[in-house]
This record gives C-alpha cells, structure tokens and sequence, in this order.
C-alpha cells in the first residue's frame, strides 16, 4: 500500500458505501487516513448517483474497507482461471447456472 500513498485511491466498505480521497497514511489494521475525501451518495443500498458529499480529512476503520484500489493506473486483465470444460456450454444454453453440476 506504500506505493498508494499521496495518491487517489477508490475505497468500498461493506453496506455499500464509497469514498474517493488522497491516501495519506495507514497502520496494520489497514485503517486509513484520507485527505480530500468524496462521498458517493446511494438513492438505495445497490444504486450509486452522480451526487457526492465532500467530507475532507477522514480516517476509514479497516475493519469495514472491503476494497481499496487506485483511481488511476490499473487496468482490466484477463480472468486467470479457466472455466472447467462444459461449464460455458451449459451456461450460455441455459443463461443461468447453478455453480455446481457440468454437463
């Protein structure tokens, strides 16, 4: 996380919200310290709006951060783990699948 900080980092916690800020520091526990710190507001638990809330210098408690990335410099990569054989087949004839049985 070194390489992170003086940086814009995007941070998810669980219930939903989530925060744009200058990673200014961090212990341990992963709590975190961040400066120029952006709310995202949420109409409901699953849909985020346009509309921020500026709150400043705040400290996230790692406990609730279910994720932390930067806002630039990373990019989509390919999925490492191959579906196992006839996974894909069953899924797109049926568009759905249970996880659990392979035809």
């Amino acid at each position: 996380m070194s390489r992170f900080l003086n940086k814009q980092v995007h941070v998810k916690f669980f219930g939903g919200r989530e925060a744009t800020g200058v990673l200014k520091g961090y212990d341990p526990l992963v709590n975190l310290v961040l400066d120029e710190a952006i709310e995202f507001i949420r109409e409901n638990p699953y849909h985020l709006t346009d509309e921020t809330r500026k709150l400043g210098l705040v400290i996230c408690r790692g406990t609730s951060i279910s994720l932390l990335s930067p806002q630039e410099g990373f990019h989509a990569i390919p999925n490492p783990f191959p579906l196992p054989e006839g996974f894909q087949e069953s899924y797109s004839q049926t568009g759905q699948t249970d996880g659990c049985s392979l035809t």
